[in-house]
C-alpha cells in the first residue's frame, strides 16, 4: 500500500471534499456537495443516474476540474491536476465505462497506468499473481476485443489493484459480474479495508450497499440530501433516499404466447478467437407475446449466441437462425433490422452509441427507417424529433436531441438506447444486459418497458448475469454454460437454485468464472 504523502495527519479523514460545484451548459452537476472518508472505510455514494455521481468521481480522480471547492487527502489540501497526480496521492479508480485498449493486451493495458521501469515478464507475472490472489484471473498476453464485458471488468479492477491504492474509487464495479465472482470481489474490498484502504463505491444494486458498506452519502440533482449506515436500512428504504419515492417494481401478466417469431435451429459455430467459446448444437425458440431470458456466468457463448441472432456474426446454413419462416443465417445485421429485429448491445459505448455524436445522430444509426431519411439525404428535423420523442417517453435527462452522448450519464444514455430500438415497432427484440449500470428506478423503468413490448406481441430475447432481473421478467429462462443452451424452463416453475446448478455446468474453469 502506497505510503502517505510528506506532512500528511495519520489522524485525518483519508478523503474530504468541501463545496465541492460543477457547471456544465445544461445543468449543474455538483452544487456544493460535502464528503468525508475515513481511511479504510468503505463508503456508498448513492443517487438516480444524474445525480452527479459519476462526475463526482472523476472530479477525485482529476479527471474533470471542479469549478469550485476544495480536497484535502489524509489532511493535505491538495489540487488534483489529472490521473496521473491522483495516482500518485494513492487514489485509484474502476470505470463504469471501461477505459481500455481493445487492440492492447491486458499487459499493455495495465502498463499504461503503472511506472515505467516494471519488465514485461514481471508484469505478467504480477497480472498473474494478482488475478488469482483476488480470485479474478487474468490472461495477460490476451488482447481486450475478445473478451467478455464482464472480464474486461476484471482488467479495471486489477489494474487498479496493481498501483496498491490508498482511496479505492469504484464506480459500479459488479453491473456485469456473476455472483461467485461479486462475493469474490467483496471479500477482496474487505481485506483492503482492514488493511486501511479507503473505498468509495457507487452501485445500483443497493442489497451489495447494504452488505459491503458502513456509511453512506446520498446525492440527488447534483446536492447531498442525506447520509446513513445502508446496513441499518432495507432496499425499500435506500430506495426511497435516492428516488424519493417507493421503488417501483414490474406489472407482469401471464404471457399468452403466440406463433414462433425468433428460431434457432442445432446452430453449431467454431470459436472466432482462442478466447472465444464455440456453440455446440443451440436450438431456441421465442414466440410473439414472450420473453425468453438467457442465464449464464459471462463467457459461457452468450456473446457469440447474441452474434449469431442479430447477424453481427453470419451463420453457415441460412436456417440455423429464423425470423418467421425466413431463414436469416447468412444475413448481416441490417438485413435483419429490416425484417423487423431490434438489438440491444451488452456494451453501450462505441458498440450501441458513439459518444461525440448528438442523440438525434445517434438515433439515426438504428432507426434510419423510420422516416429519417430520404432519398438518400437524411432528414434532420424528423431525426431530431425522433430523438425528442425517446428522450421524451423514457425520461431522458439531457439538453435535448443535440446534446452529445457522452454528456449524458450511463444511466441514461441506457434509457436513451433502449427507447431507440422500441420506438422502432420491432417484431423480435434483442437485449445484452438491458439494465447494466442504470439506477433502481430506471431499471424497474426499462424492465417493464421490456413487459410492455412483450404484451404488444414482441418476441423477446434478454441476456443477463442478473438472476433477479430474469426472473421479474421472464415466461421462460434457460441457461448457456460451456456453448450449450439447455432446455427453456418456465420461470414460475423453477428457482434461482435450480438455475444456479446449471450455470455451474459443463465450464466451470476459473478463467470463466466472473
Amino acid at each position: 500500500m502506497k505510503r502517505a504523502a510528506a506532512g500528511a495527519d495519520p489522524a485525518a479523514p483519508r478523503l474530504v471534499l468541501t463545496g465541492i460545484t460543477k457547471h456544465y451548459p445544461a445543468v449543474v452537476a455538483n452544487d456544493g456537495i460535502d464528503l468525508s472518508v475515513a481511511p479504510g472505510e468503505i463508503h456508498a455514494v448513492l443517487g438516480e443516474n444524474g445525480a452527479g455521481k459519476s462526475t463526482l468521481m472523476k472530479i477525485i480522480y482529476g479527471m474533470v476540474r471542479p469549478d469550485a471547492g476544495r480536497i484535502a487527502v489524509d489532511g493535505v489540501p491538495v489540487t488534483i491536476a489529472g490521473p496521473a497526480a491522483a495516482r500518485a496521492l494513492g487514489i485509484g479508480m474502476v470505470f463504469q465505462h471501461f477505459s481500455l485498449f481493445e487492440t492492447l493486451t491486458v499487459a499493455d493495458n495495465i502498463a499504461l497506468a503503472l511506472r515505467a521501469g516494471v519488465s514485461r515478464r514481471a508484469l505478467g507475472r504480477r497480472i498473474r499473481d494478482v488475478s488469482r490472489q483476488y480470485g479474478l484471473p487474468l490472461d495477460p498476453a490476451r488482447y481486450v476485443h475478445t473478451m467478455t464485458v464482464g472480464e474486461r471488468q476484471r482488467v479495471e479492477i486489477v489494474r487498479c489493484l496493481l498501483q496498491d491504492p490508498r482511496l479505492l474509487i469504484m464506480d459500479e464495479p459488479t453491473s456485469v459480474l456473476a455472483p461467485p465472482a461479486v462475493a469474490q470481489l467483496f471479500a477482496t474490498l474487505r481485506t483492503l479495508a482492514a488493511e486501511g484502504v479507503s473505498i468509495l463505491y457507487i452501485s445500483h444494486k443497493l442489497d451489495e450497499i447494504r452488505a459491503l458498506c458502513e456509511r453512506a452519502t446520498v446525492l440527488r440533482a447534483g446536492r447531498v440530501t442525506g447520509e446513513c449506515d445502508p446496513r441499518r436500512e432495507t432496499v425499500a428504504s435506500l430506495a426511497r433516499m435516492m428516488i424519493g419515492r417507493d421503488l417501483p417494481h414490474p406489472r407482469h401478466a401471464a404471457a399468452t404466447p403466440g406463433a414462433t417469431v425468433l428460431a434457432v435451429d442445432r446452430l453449431t459455430l467454431a470459436a472466432q478467437d482462442p478466447f472465444g467459446v464455440a456453440l455446440d448444437s443451440v436450438s431456441l425458440a421465442v414466440r410473439a407475446g414472450e420473453i425468453v431470458g438467457i442465464a449464464g456466468i459471462s463467457g459461457n457463448g452468450q456473446r457469440e449466441l447474441v452474434a449469431a441472432i442479430t447477424g453481427e456474426r453470419t451463420v453457415p446454413r441460412a436456417d440455423a437462425v429464423r425470423i418467421d419462416t425466413t431463414p436469416v443465417g447468412r444475413l448481416d445485421a441490417d438485413a435483419r433490422r429490416a425484417l423487423g429485429m431490434a438489438y440491444v448491445p451488452e456494451e453501450r459505448i462505441g458498440r450501441a452509441a458513439i459518444p461525440v455524436m448528438s442523440l438525434a445522430e445517434n438515433a439515426l444509426l438504428t432507426a434510419h427507417r423510420q422516416g429519417l431519411v430520404a432519398r438518400g439525404f437524411i432528414r434532420r428535423p424528423a431525426m431530431r424529433a425522433f430523438a425528442q420523442r425517446v428522450i421524451a417517453a423514457f425520461g431522458v435527462r439531457a439538453a435535448g436531441p443535440d446534446a452529445v452522448a457522452e454528456s449524458l450519464s450511463g444511466g441514461n444514455l441506457q434509457k436513451f438506447i433502449v427507447g431507440r430500438e422500441m420506438q422502432q415497432a420491432p417484431r423480435v427484440f434483442v437485449a445484452a444486459h438491458p439494465t447494466w449500470g442504470v439506477d433502481v428506478g430506471a431499471a424497474a423503468q426499462i424492465r417493464q418497458a421490456l413487459v410492455d413490448l412483450r404484451d404488444r406481441g414482441v418476441a423477446v430475447l434478454v441476456t443477463s448475469d442478473e438472476l433477479d432481473e430474469l426472473f421479474e421478467i421472464s415466461d421462460c429462462i434457460a441457461v448457456m454454460a460451456g456453448g450449450r443452451l439447455s432446455p427453456p424452463m418456465p420461470a414460475r416453475e423453477t428457482s434461482a437454485e435450480a438455475v444456479g446448478l446449471l450455470m455451474a455446468g459443463p465450464r466451470t474453469d476459473a478463467r470463466e468464472a466472473a
